[in-house]
């Protein structure tokens, strides 16, 4: 299950990104964090299923191909949801919506996108 990160669960309008205090914030990123877990569950078991699948041929056919694409999916959708959880504790800690590199406000325009956001604009490009 993909998350939709570019609908926003609730609106956000006016939302201050350095207020850790706003509940919002919390309820946006828990219910981003469910959503990933799920979907790295659903991978993880899909991934299992098919590598306990009779493997036919040398390896190289289909069940290979989708083996490697679900492993990549997993993965990027493990560190997906590893990038939720830092923005948990980063929400916790009173560093949400604060850039890790120059410590300046991200817009909250780019947090309702992408809460899991680290950095600035300025600073994404650099990194």
């Amino acid at each position: 299950m993909p998350v939709d990160s570019d609908r926003p669960a609730m609106p956000l309008a006016g939302l201050r990104p350095a207020d850790p205090g706003d509940p919002r914030w919390r309820v946006r990123l828990e219910s981003r964090w469910r959503a990933r877990l799920l979907e790295v569950t659903e991978l993880s078991l899909a991934y299992h299923d098919a590598a306990a699948a009779p493997v036919r041929g040398d390896g190289q056919d289909a069940g290979g191909r989708q083996l490697r694409q679900l492993l990549s999916r997993a993965v990027d959708a493990r560190r997906a949801l590893a990038d939720t959880e830092e923005a948990l504790v980063r929400l916790t800690a009173g560093h949400f919506g604060r850039c890790e590199h120059c410590a300046q406000l991200i817009p909250a325009a780019d947090l309702a996108l992408t809460p899991e956001a680290r950095y600035c604009p300025r600073c994404a490009l650099v990194s």
